[in-house]
Parts: structure tokens; sequence; C-alpha cells
């Protein structure tokens, strides 16, 4: 049994973050992007985020998001982290790490091997990185789209320098060979754990955690 951190993104009711605590999750997401069926309000994230154990850390998800969104995020709502989901280059990183004092996951979007070299870029100036699918050309929506990419471009680099993620497609059937094939030691997902979109289905929570759980 290996030590995978799993995180549950776009939690938006108090059953979510119940699921999410029993099936495991070292992290929650609460999704500011009003195009997301995900999406919260300040006052809704606030209310589940005080819901979460100690010990899991509240991630808010942001697209794109001018220093006004991020001061009424950050002053409204108890977080332990912001992940970066738009186009934010390597300075606008660092300057939202600096001006709020929160760790920073930045997003790298990958469909083929030419969109590795960003992965270094952004590790120096991120706290963590996250290596999601690359949405589809006509995609309105940055993540969250169930869809994966081909994992062997990640085989055997261990060079990175942060902690990073892997995001894209997964599910409990195919997150033992995801592991095994990236080397990912963390591991993200919403839409593998949805009954509808936006819905979290308690069971297929349950049934990811002890997927990941059960990983040699």
């Amino acid at each position: 049994m290996t030590d995978i951190a799993i995180k549950f993104c776009g939690l938006s009711r108090a059953e979510d973050v119940a699921a999410a605590a029993q099936a495991g999750a070292r992290y929650v997401g609460f999704v500011f992007f009003a195009k997301s069926p995900r999406n919260v309000t300040l006052a809704q994230a606030r209310d589940l985020a005080l819901l979460v154990p100690a010990g899991i850390a509240k991630v808010a998800l942001t697209v794109n998001a001018d220093n006004a969104t991020l001061d009424e995020i950050t002053e409204q709502v108890p977080l332990d982290m912001l992940q970066l989901h738009g186009s934010e280059p390597p300075e606008r990183v660092a300057e939202i790490r600096a001006r709020y004092g929160l760790p920073v996951m930045k997003v790298v979007g990958v469909a083929d091997a030419k969109d590795l070299p960003a992965i270094d870029v952004y590790s120096e100036v991120a706290d963590q990185l996250m290596i999601d699918a690359k949405p589809p050309k006509d995609g309105t929506l940055p993540g969250g789209n169930g869809l994966s990419f081909d994992w062997t471009l990640l085989a055997g680099r261990k060079y990175w320098t942060k902690p990073w993620m892997l995001a894209g497609g997964l599910t409990a059937g195919n997150v033992a060979e995801a592991v095994k094939r990236t080397g990912a030691r963390q591991v993200d997902l919403s839409s593998g754990v949805e009954s509808d979109p936006g819905v979290k289905d308690p069971a297929l929570m349950a049934g990811f955690g002890r997927a990941v759980a059960a990983i040699e």
C-alpha cells in the first residue's frame, strides 16, 4: 500500500465535504469560476470550508482572477492554498504568492511533449504543480472535463523540484494505472466522482478512496 494523497475538487454541498473526508481526502477544492457547474459563492465556500476537518487542506480554484476577486476570496473564506487554473504567466503566479502569503498550486495543461517545459518554468514560482489534460480547443472549462492525456509523457520524470499532482480523467478504474505510469504521489479529480455535472456521488468518492488505498 502506498501513501498517495487525494484531492477531491469542485465540492458544493456539506455532504460532499463529509464524503471527501470519509474517503481519505488530503485536499478539498472549491471552484470560483462562473462557467463551471461546480461554481460556488463566497458564502457557500465559507460555510463549506468551516466544515472541513483539521488536517485536510482547503483549496480555492480560480481562473485568471484579478486581485479584487482574490482579495474577496481570501478575506471571506478560510483557505490553505490557491489553485491557479487559467493562463496566468509565471510573473502573475509569483505576484499572487507574495501578495496573499498562501501556498500556490499552478495547473499546467499537457497534450503532448511540447507542453512539458512549462512545468519546469512554473516550478520556479509555485509551491505545487498540477499536471492536467489540456481542455479541448472549443471547451469553455479549463478543467473538470473528464479528459486524460498520455501518461507515458511523465514516465520517469522525477526531476521537478516541487510536489506535483496528477489530474485529468481519473477514476477508481484507472487510477492505479495512472500512478504506475507517471509515478504520481498526489491525484486530483472532480468529474470522475460525479453522478451528474457538479453533483458529487459519495459512493464513487468512497470507491476512489479504496482504489487509491489499494495501490501497491
